[in-house]
């Protein structure tokens, strides 16, 4: 059986991962913050809870040592836990902001990454997937005709995002025997976009699923989508 973590899994794109992965026969370990929101949906799911601040070394520690003692590895790791970043005009956001996001986007999920790096290497067919955003390609920002249609003018959380793209890269060069890829999700109806976004959770949630079930003869080192790739 997959034993499989989701980092801020009680909700939204990490329950519903969490809720499909669970259907095709995964073991799931429902990260979250809150003990009593993680719990609960870990009860509704049919997963198992652990608490898990990706900004909390103590708390990624723990988790670990959960995972190490029922499971002994791990098989599927899905970084998902992410924050938007304050919506205000770009002259009025401070650095603070920048390293808040910054602290749950990238350095959050490399902290967990490397945390469990050891379990993942303890499995047959580890997998990593980096839940980024289409505002995080660089390729698309700077393609006139992608940006006059889709650019949002985010830049804590789209560069946040294009941080964790090249994170994903790196590790998936410096870990050939692992399956580490990056994933948008594409414009989903979330609390991020006060759920305007045109796709439904769960087909957000499909991209996500289909990366996370690869197996030694899947892509590596990829930035991709429902479609298809996208640009880095």
């Amino acid at each position: 059986m997959t034993t499989t973590l989701i980092t801020g899994a009680n909700k939204s794109l990490g329950y519903e991962t969490a809720r499909q992965l669970i259907a095709l026969g995964h073991t799931v370990y429902v990260g979250a913050r809150d003990p009593e929101r993680g719990r609960a949906a870990a009860d509704e799911l049919g997963g198992r809870f652990v608490q898990l601040d990706v900004t909390d070394d103590e708390s990624v520690q723990n988790a670990v040592k959960q995972v190490q003692e029922e499971a002994g590895h791990l098989d599927v790791l899905v970084n998902n836990a992410g924050i938007p970043g304050p919506f205000v005009p770009a002259d009025q956001l401070t650095a603070d902001d920048f390293r808040t996001v910054y602290e749950v986007n990238v350095f959050g999920a490399f902290r967990v990454l490397n945390a469990f790096l050891p379990l993942l290497k303890a499995s047959d067919n580890p997998v990593v997937v980096n839940v980024s955003s289409g505002l995080g390609s660089i390729g698309m920002a700077t393609d006139p005709t992608v940006r006059e249609a889709a650019w949002i003018p985010t830049p804590i959380y789209s560069s946040s995002k294009a941080a964790l793209n090249m994170l994903t890269a790196q590790y998936a060069h410096l870990n050939p025997e692992m399956r580490i890829n990056a994933v948008d999700p594409g414009y989903t109806a979330t609390d991020f976009n006060g759920h305007r976004g045109h796709q439904s959770i769960p087909e957000g949630a499909a991209s996500i699923v289909r990366l996370a079930t690869i197996d030694k003869t899947g892509p590596t080192a990829t930035y991709q989508r429902n479609s298809g790739l996208v640009p880095w």
